[in-house]
């Protein structure tokens, strides 16, 4: 029985989370991408918080562009927040989805402004 899209994330999220945690020194930049939106958040998952989050929904000038443009605005956006809450470097976690597209862009643009991972 073959699986469906989304159930082979939810299985391919859950082998790669056993083994990716994030820790106070290197917190994990996890992103949800939806058909038209993108969120990205940093979580300490030893104390189970969150960080910081962005998402393309509250970003100014985000909807006159493209997809892949506004991955690469709340890339650069999350890692400002990272930075401004004190962290250098970060565990990606792509939460299942291919890394190409809105997701290569979005860690592109966080590597870009300053993000170590």
């Amino acid at each position: 029985m073959a699986l469906s899209k989304r159930e082979q994330r939810i299985r391919i999220k859950t082998r790669v989370r056993s083994k990716i945690k994030g820790s106070a020194e290197r917190p994990r930049l996890t992103i949800f991408r939806s058909n038209k939106e993108i969120y990205a958040q940093v979580v300490n998952d030893l104390d189970g918080r969150t960080i910081c989050a962005v998402g393309s929904l509250k970003l100014a000038g985000a909807e006159k562009v493209n997809k892949v443009e506004q991955a690469a605005m709340v890339g650069k956006a999350v890692a400002d927040k990272a930075k401004a809450a004190g962290v250098e470097s970060v565990v990606f976690d792509r939460n299942g989805y291919l890394y190409h597209g809105r997701v290569k862009s979005l860690a592109d643009a966080a590597r870009e402004a300053g993000l170590k991972f």
